[in-house]
C-alpha cells in the first residue's frame, strides 16, 4: 500500500488549502482513512478520519466546522478541504490508512503512512 500526499503550501490566516491523499496497492474499500499533523516539537495528532464504505467522519474538535474530510472512489483519493486556516494550524500534514472500521485518534491506529506535506499559516 502506497499513500501520497500532497497539496501543502504556504496560505494566510483565514484562508484555504486542500490536501489530497492518492491511495494505491490495495483495496480501500475496507479502510479507514485518515489524516493527521505533526507540528515542530509537538506528537503527531489526529485530525480527520473517514471510512472508506461508509463514508462516516469524525473529526478532532480543533478543526470541526472548518476542516472536511472527503474521498473520491473513482480516484483512490482522499481530501482534506481546510477553510479558516489559522497559525496553529501549520504543520506538516500525513495521511495514514488502516485496514478496518476505526473511530479513534490514535496515530497507532493507523497501518499505513504517507509522506507529509508542509502546511504553513501566516499570520
Amino acid at each position: 500500500v502506497q499513500l501520497q500526499a500532497s497539496g501543502g503550501g504556504l496560505v494566510q490566516a483565514g484562508g484555504s488549502l486542500r490536501l489530497s491523499c492518492a491511495a494505491s496497492g490495495g483495496t480501500f474499500s475496507s479502510y479507514t482513512m485518515g489524516w493527521f499533523r505533526q507540528a515542530p516539537g509537538k506528537e503527531r495528532e489526529f485530525v480527520a478520519a473517514i471510512i472508506w464504505s461508509l463514508g462516516m467522519k469524525h473529526y478532532a474538535d480543533s478543526v470541526k466546522g472548518r476542516f472536511t474530510i472527503f474521498r473520491d472512489n473513482a480516484k483512490n483519493t482522499v481530501y482534506l478541504q481546510m477553510n479558516a486556516l489559522k497559525p496553529e494550524d501549520t504543520a506538516v500534514y500525513y495521511c495514514g490508512g488502516r485496514q478496518s472500521t476505526w473511530y479513534g485518534n490514535d496515530p497507532d491506529g493507523m497501518d499505513y503512512w504517507g509522506k507529509g506535506t508542509l502546511v504553513t499559516v501566516s499570520s
